[in-house]
């Protein structure tokens, strides 16, 4: 693992943080390889059941270090080893646990796109949203041109990755891209607790649902017919025993023994 990314993990949740403040957090091959390992093995741990991906105080990313890049950029589809930062992408986007954004101040070029494969993202009040890649003359990256335009609507899409506008916190929870803002002292603090709560959830449901709201886009019909199914099969688990022995009990359900 890097020094340059800190990872705890506690009470079921795995903490992943950029470590390299010095330069913004900018980051380097190595990063995007340790994060992507953490999230990797996380997925096979049991006692993981929530990731948490953030930064340093006051800064969470100022995007990818450019010399570094370009050493191995993105090839998507293409031959040879996969580059780092696909690898880290192709975790986030694959996780079946979920995963929450962290965002305290700068969040540039891939510190805002990642967003989009998070499940959830909180940011400080000073926190600030750019992704340049038009004024570097750069495609978008990762599927943004997809997720953008599909959560924020094609304006605001826009107005990030065509005219590389700024967005401060309360714009980017105004447009849906984050969730919740707080100062940044508490940042922390709030994530955890909704981290803690999240983990402490059935995990098979928590993966269900996840699975649910990713799934290919299909009819009403469709989607109920889907929804039903798992339903009907999840009523029968030891998950569901459990939430219902502890609901006629008047406690909290305990699903630590549940993967």
């Amino acid at each position: 693992m890097s020094q340059l990314v800190s990872i705890d993990t506690s009470e079921g949740v795995r903490t992943i943080r950029w470590n390299r403040p010095e330069k913004k957090n900018a980051l380097l091959r190595e990063m995007y390889s340790a994060a992507a390992e953490a999230i990797e093995t996380g997925e096979d741990d049991r006692d993981v059941r929530v990731f948490v991906l953030g930064g340093t105080p006051g800064l969470f990313t100022a995007g990818n270090d450019l010399i570094d890049f370009m050493e191995a950029p993105p090839h998507i589809g293409g031959s040879g080893d996969m580059p780092p930062v696909e690898r880290f992408m192709r975790a986030l986007m694959s996780a079946k646990k979920p995963i929450i954004a962290e965002v305290d101040g700068l969040a540039i070029g891939i510190g805002t796109t990642l967003l989009m494969h998070c499940d959830l993202a909180y940011a400080s009040d000073n926190a600030a949203f750019k992704t340049p890649f038009v004024d570097l003359a750069l495609a978008p990256e990762f599927a943004s041109s997809l997720f953008f335009p599909a959560r924020l609507g094609r304006s605001a899409a826009s107005d990030l990755l065509m005219l590389g506008s700024t967005w401060d916190a309360a714009r980017a929870k105004e447009a849906g891209l984050i969730v919740d803002v707080f100062p940044s002292e508490n940042l922390s603090a709030e994530v955890r607790k909704r981290a803690l709560i999240l983990a402490a959830k059935s995990p098979g449901a928590v993966r269900t649902a996840k699975e649910l709201m990713q799934a290919p886009e299909e009819s009403a019909e469709q989607r109920m017919r889907r929804e039903g199914a798992l339903f009907a099969d999840m009523l029968s688990s030891p998950e569901f025993a459990e939430a219902v022995t502890a609901f006629m009990e008047r406690r909290a359900p305990d699903f630590s023994k549940f993967g």
